[in-house]
């Protein structure tokens, strides 16, 4: 159906079935869905369908509302029971998983455990993201500077360019993330020239991209809209500012212009590899590997 070149703004069902929270078939979904143009896919979702009855009602709803459906299930009964459904109703029936698995099983000569929900267990890592994310939210904005020598990252940037959901997504990764906002003629935390465990970056934008911003945020609030913040020549001269400033430092520096949130904390994470590459390589002259991480 939205295949075909010859139709537009098509709108489909879409049912994603999940013996757990659904977040990645879910998530898998987006991310095929963003290749067709001109689509509009109707989701339902089915989580936690981990019974006989649950899959009876996943199908009658797919019986009502054809389309294809997308599932992630461990139990090979209800599998085949969905697969017998949606054979008998002629839709696709497909799961992302498998293929994935087959492949990593074959390579590792190993059985999978076909554990439910195996993502979403309360380990350590689970316990770990939520401290990353109270770190975030406890450290945003410039708070507790004094405590940035605990941080995995710092991120300093002229507002717009988004320091908070950059490191809330961090978080979500387990990386306990800060942010400093750079404001002309405002001295930044003196803690910053002395960290040596911790990565610090500077995000900019383009000049004009980040006066669009401001002046939506400006829109958005009912503020005035004539104003230092939004005029061209002194954004390009703050823009301008922080990438000397941070250049001073040999710190990184991340454009986040056109980057989606999801796109910076990737760039994120890289310059985070480096950094941890250049200490093991220098473990005895830790000012050293920072300055050539950077």
């Amino acid at each position: 159906m939205a295949g075909s070149d010859s139709k537009t703004n098509q709108t489909f069902h879409l049912h994603l079935v999940s013996d757990s929270t659904g977040e990645t078939i879910h998530s898998v979904a987006r991310a095929c869905l963003v290749q067709f143009d001109d689509v509009e896919p109707i989701e339902h979702v089915w989580p936690m369908a981990r019974t006989g009855h649950a899959m009876n009602v996943v199908l009658e709803g797919i019986e009502e509302k054809p389309g294809p459906v997308i599932f992630t299930l461990v139990d090979d009964g209800l599998r085949e029971k969905l697969r017998d459904g949606c054979r008998r109703l002629k839709v696709p029936c497909i799961s992302v998983l498998d293929p994935v698995i087959a492949a990593l099983g074959k390579f590792l000569d190993a059985q999978p455990l076909h554990r439910i929900g195996g993502q979403h267990e309360m380990d350590a890592e689970y316990f770990q993201r939520i401290e990353a994310m109270d770190w975030a939210l406890a450290h945003d904005d410039g708070q507790r500077a004094e405590e940035y020598d605990q941080s995995d990252v710092v991120l300093v940037g002229v507002s717009r360019t988004s320091k908070t959901p950059t490191c809330l997504y961090l978080a979500n990764r387990g990386v306990k993330a800060a942010n400093v906002p750079f404001v002309p003629d405002i001295p930044l935390p003196n803690i910053l020239d002395t960290l040596k465990q911790t990565l610090v970056i500077g995000l900019t934008n383009d000049p004009k991209r980040l006066v669009e911003l401001r002046r939506a945020r400006l829109a958005l609030l009912q503020q005035a809209e004539e104003t230092p913040y939004i005029d061209p020549e002194l954004v390009q001269a703050e823009i301008t500012g922080a990438r000397r400033y941070f250049t001073e430092r040999s710190w990184p520096v991340i454009d986040v212009t056109r980057r989606s949130i999801e796109e910076t904390a990737a760039a994120v994470m890289i310059q985070l590899a480096r950094h941890a590459e250049s200490k093991e390589k220098s473990p005895a002259s830790q000012e050293g590997a920072d300055g050539a991480s950077n």
